[in-house]
């Protein structure tokens, strides 16, 4: 294991997790496997082995010391996913440099189970609106006073820590490559030319803020838009910032300056979650923690992206790609999470429900009710179809309503019996909703050309008054149900 961990070339960070779970699984094999202390000695019957005590292992399982909390509780989907892959790159890596034979095909003999990757799947952890309006505001409004004190007093001058927090708040990067800025690393453009800026146009409004991104854990170094605040944050901070010694980038081996450095010594990516975070969660008074977990730096860069995926007038997910500085637009669909605000739009904006269900106004004569005279079967209830009424209790189950027969039931508005009823002033109005088929949806949405269809189709089909439309003798062209839109203020 030693071995493996000086020759791997993984990040040292992945190295040392890699090398946790390692040794829970040399505990595990000297539990349950006690002759097997090689590597090369694993079998496929061995990794079934031990895919199935990942599947049943718990919180605290095979650990040196005590697990604080969830201690006893059943591993996550991810941890269990995390504990198979760990061992997997070992023992490929271990076939590849041919220090183990190839006895078994590490990815299937060692595959995260299906059940497993089911439960796997896009997990932004988007910080609440309200609470994240908090937050800025706090940023926003930083002084010195919000400073943590020390014995001396803050550690770190207000303009750095300012410039640090809005950088957090607005440009969506990992806390790595916030540590890794670089001095210069803003840019100012006017009207779109890409001439820079002087200090007076800085401040005009269509002045156009870039950040230039150092190489990060995913791509090369890129530049995207920020908003101006964030470059004018930074700047001040630039004009105080003492001569610093050029540093070493961990990532590139270039001698560089680095934005956020003083007394010789960088800034650690770890001062937002350590200091920034609480600072900003102290002077808004809200939680360090929500639903969804702490609140973390990396929470800000899914918060900021899901915000503008669900804008008014939202970023495409190849825009959204290039601003975070993804190789792929998988990455940027873990990152990016539809709101079910905007879920809810597009849903309304789809019309389902009008879309299979119209709604047609319906009127009752009162006088046929309170005379008794709807008894004896004088008609009280009309659908209005535009054009006519149809008096069929049952209109919503007649095959004709979406093109109208002209049976017995019908009454058009131009006859007198049609303009009688309109005469009258004591009409209750409702409505009624109608599902339609799939013919009557087309004839809809399609026009003349499905009509046509519709009425060829209900040609030998009876009307509530038993005869036929081509007995009846309708015309090819009969009139189409007019849509009549839902009015919920009518009683």
């Amino acid at each position: 294991m030693a071995r493996w961990f000086d020759t791997s070339t993984l990040v040292h960070s992945v190295r040392r997790h890699h090398r946790t779970i390692l040794h829970k699984t040399g505990r595990w094999l000297a539990a349950e496997h006690p002759g097997l202390t090689d590597p090369t000695a694993w079998t496929r019957q061995t990794c079934a082995s031990w895919v199935a005590a990942v599947d049943r292992m718990h919180v605290g399982d095979y650990a040196v010391r005590a697990v604080s909390s969830g201690c006893g509780q059943p591993l996550r989907p991810r941890s269990k996913d995390a504990h198979l892959s760990a061992l997997r790159a070992f023992f490929r890596d271990c076939q590849e440099w041919e220090w183990a034979p190839r006895r078994f095909d590490v990815q299937r003999a060692l595959a995260t189970p299906p059940a497993i990757r089911a439960l796997l799947g896009p997990d932004p952890r988007v910080i609440a609106d309200d609470l994240w309006a908090k937050l800025l505001w706090a940023g926003l409004n930083l002084e010195a006073d919000d400073l943590f004190q020390t014995s001396s007093g803050t550690f770190y001058p207000l303009e750095l820590v300012r410039a640090i927090t809005v950088t957090w708040l607005f440009s969506g990067l990992r806390s790595d490559e916030i540590a890794r800025l670089r001095v210069g690393c803003i840019r100012w453009q006017h009207d779109g030319t890409g001439i820079a800026a002087d200090s007076q146009q800085v401040l005009a409004r269509d002045a156009v803020c870039l950040l230039d991104v150092p190489p990060h854990k995913t791509g090369t170094a890129f530049t995207k838009p920020v908003d101006p605040i964030l470059g004018q944050a930074i700047e001040a901070w630039q004009t105080l910032r003492p001569e610093q010694p050029k540093r070493t980038d961990r990532r590139t081996g270039e001698q560089v300056d680095n934005l956020f450095s003083i007394r010789a010594r960088a800034v650690p990516p770890s001062y937002i979650n350590a200091t920034v975070i609480p600072m900003l969660c102290r002077k808004a008074g809200v939680p360090g923690t929500d639903v969804r977990g702490n609140i973390t730096s990396h929470r800000a860069r899914s918060t900021i992206a899901s915000q503008l995926c669900n804008a008014k007038e939202p970023m495409t997910l190849f825009e959204l790609q290039a601003w975070l500085g993804h190789r792929s637009a998988q990455s940027t669909q873990s990152y990016a999470k539809i709101s079910p605000n905007t879920l809810t739009r597009a849903y309304s904006d789809a019309g389902y429900f009008a879309r299979n269900v119209r709604t047609i106004e319906v009127l009752v004569d009162r006088d046929a009710v309170t005379s008794q005279a709807a008894a004896s079967g004088e008609p009280w209830q009309y659908y209005d179809l535009g054009h006519g009424y149809c008096t069929y209790t049952f209109f919503e189950q007649c095959p004709h309503r979406m093109a109208c027969a002209r049976c017995d039931f019908y009454t058009p508005k131009t006859s007198s019996k049609g303009q009688l009823l309109e005469a009258k002033d004591n009409l209750q109005h409702m409505l009624a909703s109608v599902p339609l088929s799939d013919e009557e949806r087309a004839a809809v949405d399609d026009g003349q050309a499905a009509l046509d269809q519709l009425l060829e189709r209900l040609a030998d089909v009876p009307t509530p008054a038993g005869t036929t439309p081509r007995e009846i003798g309708v015309p090819a062209t009969a009139t189409l149900l007019p849509i009549v839109a839902v009015n919920q203020g009518k009683g």
